[in-house]
C-alpha cells in the first residue's frame, strides 16, 4: 500500500470512529508475548496454550502442536508468529468436528462499534497467514451478548507462502454489546469444520446463528500430518479499509496481557523476553502461625476480574520463605491459593518448622527454575 493510499484509508477509518491513538482492538496481534510456553505438544482439548490472548479450540480434529515461531513475512517488522502443526491427522471428520483459533473481546472495549444502533460501523480484520493447505478458510465474528454472527471466507492461494488477507464485516444495527468486562465479541479463525457447520449457505451478513451456515467451504487442515498453519499481524479496526499493522513496544503489549494472565517463574520466560526478576517473583507476608506463611502479591496491573485460577508448581527450595535473616523451606512445598482481588492475590504456604515464627514478617521467593505461580482472569 502506498503512503497516499495508507493515509486515505486511515482518514476514512477515523471518520467512521477509529482512534488515531490505538486503532487495533487486538492485543498481541504480532504474537510477541507468550507467557505460558513457547511450545505445547499433544493438543486435543481447548484452552489458552502458548501465545497470550489467543485460545486454541478443538473438537475431534486430530492432535496438534502449538508454538511461537520466528517464521514471519519478510520486511514488515514482525519477529514472531503463532504456528499450529498437525501431528496426528483426522482425514475423516465427524459431523460435529471443528477447530479454530479464538480471540475474545470485552464489551467495554468495543463500544465504538456502535453495534445495535443505526450508526453501527464496519470493521476490517487484516492478518498474515501461511499454510501448507491451500483453499478456502473461514473467519467469523460472534456477538455473544445477542447471539448473532457473521462469516467471511478467504483463500490461501499458495502453499507454504505468507499472504496478507483483509476481510471487512459490515456494521450490525441489531443488538447492542454490553458495556462491561465480560466477553461480548469473539473473533474466530476456523481451520476444521464437519458437515454440521458446512451444509448450508455462508452467513455473510449479521444473523442469528444457524450452525450449517457458519463455516461453509472450510477446508480440513487436519487431514495430513504434513499440514501446518501460521498467523501474525492480526489487526481488527474500524473502517472498510485495512491500514498498516500497529506495532507497539514489547513492554506495552506485555502489560496489556497481564490484565488476563500473569505468570512468575524461577527463570526467564518467553525465550528470555520476559525477565522474571525478584520484584516480579516474590511476595511479602507473615507467619500466620509457627508453620504457615501467608504471602501477598501485588499484581503489576489490575486484572479483568479477581483471578479465579492459580497454577502452581515447585517443592522444597523451589519456593522458600526468607525471614529474620534466615531461609525456611517447607516439607512438601505446597503453595495454595487463598484470596484475591483484581489488584492482588495471596498464597498460603504451610509445613514450615519454627516454634517462634508466629507474627514474623518475611518474603516468599520463587527461587528455582521449577518454581511457578500464575493467575488467570481470562475471558
Amino acid at each position: 500500500m502506498s503512503k497516499a493510499a495508507e493515509l486515505a484509508a486511515l482518514i476514512a477509518n477515523v471518520n467512521k470512529g477509529s482512534s488515531l491513538g490505538s486503532k487495533n482492538f487486538i492485543i498481541n496481534g504480532a504474537m510477541n508475548v507468550s507467557q505460558r510456553s513457547v511450545s505445547e505438544t499433544g493438543l486435543t482439548s481447548s484452552d489458552y496454550r502458548t501465545i497470550d490472548r489467543f485460545r486454541f479450540s478443538i473438537g475431534t480434529a486430530g492432535t496438534w502442536t502449538m508454538s511461537q515461531s520466528t517464521d514471519v513475512p519478510t520486511g514488515y517488522g514482525f519477529a514472531n508468529s503463532l504456528k499450529l502443526d498437525c501431528t496426528t491427522a483426522n482425514a475423516s471428520l465427524s459431523a460435529g468436528s471443528d477447530m479454530s483459533l479464538q480471540y475474545k473481546l470485552e464489551g467495554q472495549d468495543v463500544q465504538t462499534l456502535r453495534k445495535g444502533t443505526s450508526s453501527a460501523v464496519p470493521v476490517t480484520l487484516s492478518f498474515w497467514v501461511k499454510s501448507t493447505k491451500t483453499g478456502t478458510f473461514i473467519c467469523e465474528l460472534h456477538d455473544l451478548d445477542n447471539s448473532r454472527n457473521i462469516s467471511q471466507a478467504y483463500t490461501v492461494s499458495s502453499s507454504d507462502t505468507w499472504e496478507k488477507k483483509e476481510l471487512t464485516f459490515v456494521g450490525d444495527t441489531t443488538g447492542a454489546l454490553n458495556d462491561d468486562n465480560g466477553e461480548s465479541l469473539r473473533v474466530q479463525f476456523h481451520l476444521v469444520a464437519g458437515t454440521t457447520y458446512t451444509s448450508g449457505t455462508l452467513a455473510t451478513s449479521w444473523v442469528s446463528p444457524t450452525s450449517a451456515n457458519r463455516m461453509v467451504g472450510q477446508v480440513n487442515i487436519a487431514d495430513s500430518t504434513s499440514n501446518n498453519w501460521l498467523l501474525t499481524g492480526v489487526q481488527l479496526e474500524i473502517g472498510e479499509k485495512a491500514t498498516e499493522f500497529e506495532h507497539e513496544p514489547f513492554e506495552t503489549t506485555l502489560n496489556k496481557c497481564y490484565r488476563y494472565y500473569f505468570r512468575m517463574e524461577g527463570q526467564d520466560i518467553n525465550g528470555g523476553k520476559i525477565a522474571t526478576h525478584y520484584r516480579k517473583r516474590s511476595g511479602t507476608g507473615y507467619f500466620y502461625n509457627d508453620t504457615a506463611f501467608l504471602a501477598h502479591y501485588v499484581l503489576p496491573v489490575p486484572m479483568r476480574i479477581a483471578p479465579t485460577a492459580l497454577e502452581q508448581s515447585g517443592t522444597d527450595s523451589d519456593i522458600d520463605v526468607a525471614y529474620r535473616g534466615t531461609v525456611s523451606t517447607p516439607s512438601g512445598g505446597v503453595v495454595v491459593f487463598n484470596d484475591a482481588t483484581n489488584h492482588y492475590f495471596t498464597t498460603y504456604h504451610p509445613n514450615h518448622s519454627d516454634n517462634n515464627a508466629t507474627g514474623e514478617f518475611g518474603m516468599q521467593r520463587i527461587r528455582q527454575a521449577a518454581g511457578l505461580l500464575a493467575v488467570s482472569a481470562e475471558l
